[in-house]
């Protein structure tokens, strides 16, 4: 019989470290979802509700919290590298598996440079000469490879709360249902992350008890914090917020002064430098797993003896990402991305209740979603609504990718047959 999902599928997945634990993790999702995204967000979200606009932000909770459940459930009971990819491998099968980890890889790619783009317009605000576009493209190079975060937001936030003029949070007139759902879709962006944070279960200890906790911890810290920053933003610019290209910066520049918003332009820079820290960590994980598969060249798989990362395939992904961004902007970027986060997260939440009916346990004692069988119900609902507010121009980019993903699935068929064989 071939070997399955669950056991390693080389020597090179077996020389991985388990060193990451429950902090190490939370700490993992938690920069790769606060990226440079909610530093622009608040303003695109408040032009399409005005005040109405934490509305947006419950929903995406709302569905993110059922999300999460799903995830935790799979993420407890699948220990294999590869994350999500390798939940609905392991549920429906080596082609919707494949697909699946396209899209990862592509959302990641794509949101990478679009926060990217968010970065090197920031920090042309602070530093002119990189206005121009040599300059720009040298400076998303160098940013490929930088650290660091959360303080200055957390700031706005508790120094705000005084500065709010609590007219400018009055809600006069609902807003349509069709505009909370769109507005929803562009937020998602800010909210996506755990797809990519957890791609490195291979490399996670006890991810049975460490995964769920990790996920709630973080998605906890997360949502109260964009909550925070939106009602702070809002409060404090009022109708203002709709029209910046700034927001946070604007709003840290009324509530601080001039050196605020210098402040907030900087914290644009260096959280996008966390941002992208952690996506290195993460997507390449999903280039590894094709490789160790072999639906990509084999050594893209490969382990460095020394420091035991998949080196290759975190070149190769930077590298990709790097040129996106230098070619791209922030806007088509972030919406493509965020299709592709909601299409990975429908395929999760079903695979979540498959395994469950399995009883599949490869990473230890699974943890048990609260009324699972309603649970992916649930968040299939709201993935759907949310995906009805995406045009047919869209979802062409997404359509060609998943055609293109298939083509190289029937190519590699033998090479992925040989590689099984040995184990049969």
């Amino acid at each position: 019989m071939a070997r399955g999902v669950t056991e390693p599928r080389s020597s090179t997945e077996r020389s991985l470290v388990r060193a990451i634990g429950t902090w190490a993790l939370a700490a993992g999702i938690i920069n790769v979802t606060v990226g440079g995204g909610i530093f622009r967000l608040p303003a695109d979200v408040a032009a399409a509700l005005g005040p109405a606009a934490p509305l947006a932000y419950v929903v995406c909770a709302i569905a993110m919290g059922l999300i999460v459940l799903c995830f935790a459930e799979a993420g407890s009971r699948v220990s294999l590298t590869g994350g999500p990819y390798a939940y609905v491998e392991l549920a429906f099968g080596p082609y919707i598996g494949f697909l699946t980890g396209v899209l990862i890889w592509f959302l990641g790619t794509t949101a990478v440079a679009a926060v990217s783009t968010v970065f090197a317009t920031n920090a042309a605000k602070l530093f002119p000469v990189f206005e121009q576009p040599t300059m720009r493209a040298i400076l998303l190079i160098a940013s490929f490879a930088t650290v660091a975060k959360l303080l200055p937001l957390l700031l706005l936030v508790l120094a705000g709360a005084f500065f709010i003029d609590t007219a400018n949070l009055a809600i006069t007139t609902a807003p349509a249902a069709g505009d909370v759902t769109r507005a929803s879709i562009v937020l998602i962006f800010a909210f996506s992350g755990i797809e990519s944070a957890l791609v490195p279960s291979g490399e996670v200890r006890e991810p049975a008890r460490t995964v769920p906790r990790a996920v709630f911890m973080a998605m906890l810290v997360i949502t109260l914090l964009y909550i925070a920053i939106q009602l702070v933003a809002q409060g404090v610019l009022g109708p203002a917020l709709a029209t910046s290209t700034t927001p946070l910066a604007d709003a840290a520049g009324v509530v601080l002064g001039p050196w605020g918003r210098i402040l907030l332009l900087s914290a644009v820079v260096i959280s996008t430098f966390g941002y992208l820290s952690g996506m290195t960590l993460a997507i390449p994980r999903a280039l590894y797993a094709f490789g160790r598969d072999g639906y990509l060249p084999a050594f893209i798989a490969a382990v460095h003896p020394r420091f035991r990362t998949p080196h290759i395939s975190i070149a190769i992904q930077s590298a990709l990402a790097c040129a996106l961004a230098i070619t791209s902007a922030f806007g088509p970027l972030a919406i493509i991305s965020n299709v592709a986060a909601l299409l990975v997260y429908f395929g999760c939440s079903v695979a979540a209740w498959e395994l469950r009916r399995r009883d599949v346990a490869s990473g230890g004692i699974p943890f048990r979603v609260p009324g699972a069988a309603v649970v992916p119900i649930l968040s299939c609902a709201m993935i759907v609504g949310l995906l009805s507010s995406i045009t047919l121009p869209e979802w062409r980019v997404l359509v060609f990718v998943l055609a293109g993903a298939s083509v190289l699935f029937v190519l590699t068929r033998r090479r992925r047959a040989a590689l099984a064989a040995p184990t049969a």
